[in-house]
């Protein structure tokens, strides 16, 4: 069932506190979902932590990320790193842009690459791509604040689920609120346990075929329904 308006910016403060509550967001990143009655808008908070982020907080943005209605607020400097995303990709409805300090160590090498070795980080996809921008725009700010490198970044994620910003983050993508909160978290829990095996020895990861099946079978309404109940209530917003 299609969700309201209403309920969906409901859902995306949500959002920003689960993901601040689980470690994936701290006082930086930025959660974004699209407009549920227009394909060519989003919304995603001003400029502020997700932790403290409510509903007075949210603005609409056209996909060249340009607010609608700035309110008088100052929106985030890499609000167009959502809009390009929605406008390269129609199928995703939800964004996230976070430093979880769990993932930043597989942005900060060039040899080993953040792959799923869990059945609940099979919605990764399979090894995380690293998008590094220096390749097209040589030193910058490392902020993706502008059309060129927002639209570089979203062909860096191509048709997948996530992609890391080298020496800055990661930026997770998918049909949803609950889909792209379950890819974040599952991300940082990943890097968590594939960094544990490592130092352990090798570590045995999912298969091709396993990480598809798994993906497919974890992105469906019964298990993303019971992890965003989960979720909710360890942020304070669950219910009897």
């Amino acid at each position: 069932m299609k969700q309201d308006l209403y309920g969906m910016l409901g859902d995306l403060v949500i959002a920003n506190r689960i993901l601040a509550h689980e470690g994936v967001l701290d006082d930086f990143g930025h959660v974004a979902v699209r407009h549920p009655d227009r394909a060519d808008r989003f919304f995603v908070s001003r400029s502020r932590s997700p932790e403290i982020v409510t509903r007075d907080d949210l603005l609409e943005f056209t996909l060249d990320g340009v607010p609608v209605d700035p309110k008088g607020l100052r929106p985030y400097l890499e609000s167009v790193l959502h809009a390009r995303i929605f406008a390269a990709r129609p199928d995703v409805q939800a964004t996230v842009h976070h430093h979880s300090p769990a993932v930043l160590p597989y942005t900060v090498i060039d040899y080993v690459p953040l792959r799923p070795v869990f059945h609940m980080a099979s919605v990764l996809g399979g090894p995380v791509p690293v998008w590094d921008s220096r390749d097209e725009f040589g030193d910058t700010n490392m902020l993706i604040d502008d059309v060129p490198k927002a639209d570089s970044l979203a062909r860096a994620l191509g048709g997948g689920t996530s992609v890391l910003l080298r020496n800055h983050g990661a930026t997770c993508a998918a049909h949803s609120l609950p889909a792209v909160v379950f890819v974040s978290v599952r991300m940082k829990d990943n890097a968590e346990l594939q960094s544990r095996a490592m130092a352990m020895g090798k570590p045995r990861y999912l298969t091709e075929g396993e990480t598809r099946m798994t993906a497919e079978m974890l992105m469906g309404e019964r298990p993303l329904d019971r992890a965003w109940s989960y979720w909710r209530a360890r942020a304070g917003y669950g219910g009897i």
